[in-house]
């Protein structure tokens, strides 16, 4: 069945820039780009400006919890957003976030008689666990969040590990395997424009560079990384690193790799928003380092596939999905003693470097035209489903418990400890 229009829906949204805003935005863009409707709602931020998009987006209010979270948390009730979208002719309703997001998919659901698919591209247990300290709202979180999921009429992960991730939580459907693409097209940077960028680091020609690009959290395999290179210096092994990124545990790892003595061959660029010098830095490394079990997909191992950089991977991790050891990437296992045998064994054959990352370009590399075409193709399978009776039409509502939820949550989130107990005490009646 042909769609009219589809409607994005995530909870983070430029100028929020992450992972999953990324794909929102690519989404957005491709669809629009093979001449179909788009709309994308989202939290309301007060440093937007949406006119810089083609398609509309659609905002609703929100709670600034950009301290405590790092994103602006969405009231997902709102009759205003909800009233301007039912004007619209959406066909089919994509939400990209399992919490408020997902709630609000679900009201315009309900009131519009459309499927909703969700995708889920992060572990959320992790965020949820970091973010909420009582263990008992850590549980009921969980179970609201796979409630949340379960209510929509099909699931997409973005790798095997998202969908058993998920699963592990208490959710029991199915899921379908979608993967995301990449907005940097094949190919190299020239060389001049290589040396620009770079030129105020000490990268000495000969000498392997390493490359991390992404969020500086612990839970991102740094401390894997700085262990290694520690015994790899300690080995008269001359090497460079290069971390490009930032995040709430940037100044403990700067710190720790200072302990270490690693100042000189250690360089932290900082975010890099201009993808072209970002491409810059791909051309310039010869080996990707992301050992990361947290990672849903690694998205940044397709960017550097992209530059036929190969990538380290701990074996097993999303991240590592397709992966074959030693053909388009190397695989180790979760620690730093494995890391730094790949890494002095790898050094010492540069050629091997090269070949390993021209095969991930050949083998691993996937456009964001080429994913979006394929989840296009699913919409329709999905909107024939649904309206061929396949899916069941009749969805669950919202309890008043849910909604009691939802609001205590927001507040404990919010940082309002007045309201710990109340919920924990609510909680512990309603399961």
């Amino acid at each position: 069945m042909e769609f009219k229009e589809i409607c994005l829906l995530n909870d983070s949204f430029p100028p929020i820039i992450d992972g999953v805003a990324n794909v929102v935005v690519n989404y957005a863009r491709e669809i629009e780009a093979s001449g179909h409707s788009v709309s994308v709602v989202t939290p309301q931020h007060p440093e937007a400006d949406d006119s810089q998009w083609s398609f509309p987006v659609v905002r609703y209010p929100s709670l600034d919890l950009r301290e405590n979270i790092g994103y602006m948390a969405g009231n997902p009730f709102s009759l205003n957003a909800q009233l301007q979208l039912s004007q619209r002719p959406i066909s089919l309703l994509h939400s990209h976030c399992p919490v408020m997001s997902n709630i609000f998919a679900r009201t315009l659901r309900n009131a519009m008689d459309v499927p909703l698919i969700m995708t889920y591209h992060t572990k959320f247990d992790i965020d949820i666990n970091n973010a909420i300290r009582s263990k008992l709202l850590q549980t009921g979180a969980i179970k609201a969040l796979v409630n949340s999921v379960s209510a929509c009429d099909e699931l997409w992960v973005v790798s095997r590990g998202a969908g058993e991730n998920i699963r592990s939580l208490g959710y029991e459907g199915d899921y379908i395997v979608m993967e995301n693409g990449v907005d940097m097209p094949k190919g190299r940077v020239p060389e001049a424009e290589v040396q620009e960028v770079v030129k105020d680091y000490d990268l000495p020609k000969k000498v392997p560079v390493f490359l991390f690009v992404g969020r500086l959290m612990w839970y991102k395999g740094l401390r894997i990384i700085l262990d290694a290179l520690a015994a790899l210096k300690s080995q008269n092994l001359d090497f460079r690193m290069i971390f490009i990124g930032g995040g709430g545990d940037e100044q403990e790892v700067k710190a720790y790799t200072e302990q270490l003595k690693l100042g000189d061959k250690v360089f932290f660029i900082g975010p890099v928003r201009d993808r072209q010098k970002l491409a810059a830095w791909y051309c310039r490394a010869d080996l990707f380092l992301f050992p990361s079990t947290f990672d849903t997909n690694g998205l940044v191992v397709r960017e550097a596939a992209a530059f036929s950089l190969g990538s380290v991977l701990v074996g097993g991790s999303c991240a590592a999905e397709n992966v074959t050891n030693g053909v388009d990437g190397l695989l180790i296992e979760e620690n730093a003693a494995s890391l730094a045998v790949c890494l002095a064994r790898i050094m010492e054959n540069a050629d091997a470097m090269h070949n390993i990352g021209m095969h991930a370009s050949d083998n691993l590399y996937i456009s964001w035209h080429e994913a979006v075409q394929k989840a296009m193709e699913r919409y329709e399978i999905v909107l024939d489903n649904y309206h061929s009776q396949k899916t069941h039409h009749r969805h669950a509502g919202f309890s008043e418990e849910f909604f009691t939820f939802s609001g205590d949550l927001l507040n404990t989130l919010a940082g309002a400890e007045e309201y710990r107990k109340e919920l924990e005490d609510k909680l512990e009646r309603y399961w």
